[in-house]
């Protein structure tokens, strides 16, 4: 305020409250509310958290409990997924269903009419995005070598595949295949997504999985959307005839 010549009664009028209630925020560090902080850093040219630091323990804090609060559950293992919870999911879907996986076989035996659930979604208007890994890939190659798995993952995502062959006509549902190394597989679902993330030498199905909400100012369901995003933009569209 020295710096700028800016007087107590100057920022009190710039910010809509009283000189003492100025004089408070300085004299004693309390930090104002939001929309005050912004004309006060507005009127003297500074950042809001230049002005009070405290802002940015408090953003901090927020942020902590946002993304504890993202995490509904986890599982020790992607079998310990209650079979109704991905029913659920699926069936209640109003705008998006993201599903990255490489082969993926769980999930048909899982919801055994999971073409016509999906074909169902897009009739209520969901839009549908599967991505599924390419057989012929150098990441389908070595993925199979360190599960050991002799050579049978391309098999697997090629016998995976045929049950989607009929959504790829359906406008509002895409198919694609990537070959990028898959950290994790994800269904995303809305809000909600299940993050099953992969560690070296074990199945997908052995390691845990974790059931997120996006909420307004977490950052762990964002992260992972964001990956799948990411991935798709580098897949090859699938027609549903060439695997």
């Amino acid at each position: 305020m020295l710096r700028h010549g800016v007087a107590l009664e100057d920022l009190a009028e710039a910010c809509g409250v009283e000189a003492k209630t100025v004089e408070r925020w300085v004299n004693t560090g309390r930090v104002p509310h939001r929309r005050h902080r912004w004309a006060a850093a507005k009127l003297l040219t500074a950042d809001e958290t230049y002005l009070w630091p405290d802002v940015l323990k408090q953003s901090s804090t927020r942020k902590v409990e946002a993304n504890r609060s993202e995490l509904l559950e986890i599982y020790p293992d992607r079998a310990s997924v209650p079979r109704e919870l991905w029913l659920r999911l699926l069936s209640e879907a109003q705008e998006r269903i993201d599903v990255l996986v490489f082969s993926g076989t769980f999930y048909a035996q899982t919801q055994p009419k999971v073409a016509r659930m999906l074909a169902e979604a897009v009739e209520r208007g969901v839009t549908v995005r599967l991505c599924f890994g390419d057989p012929t890939s150098q990441a389908v190659e070595i993925r199979d070598r360190e599960e050991r798995l002799g050579r049978t993952l391309a098999a697997k995502i090629r016998s995976s595949l045929t049950y989607y062959r009929e959504l790829t006509d359906l406008d509002g549902c895409e198919v694609r295949l990537h070959g990028t190394t898959l950290y994790a597989s994800l269904f995303r679902y809305d809000d909600e997504i299940l993050v099953n993330p992969h560690a070296y030498g074990e199945p997908a199905s052995a390691n845990p999985t974790f059931h997120f909400r996006r909420l307004d100012g977490g950052t762990l369901a964002d992260h992972y959307m964001a990956s799948f995003d990411r991935v798709w933009a580098e897949a090859v569209p699938w027609s549903g005839t060439e695997i």
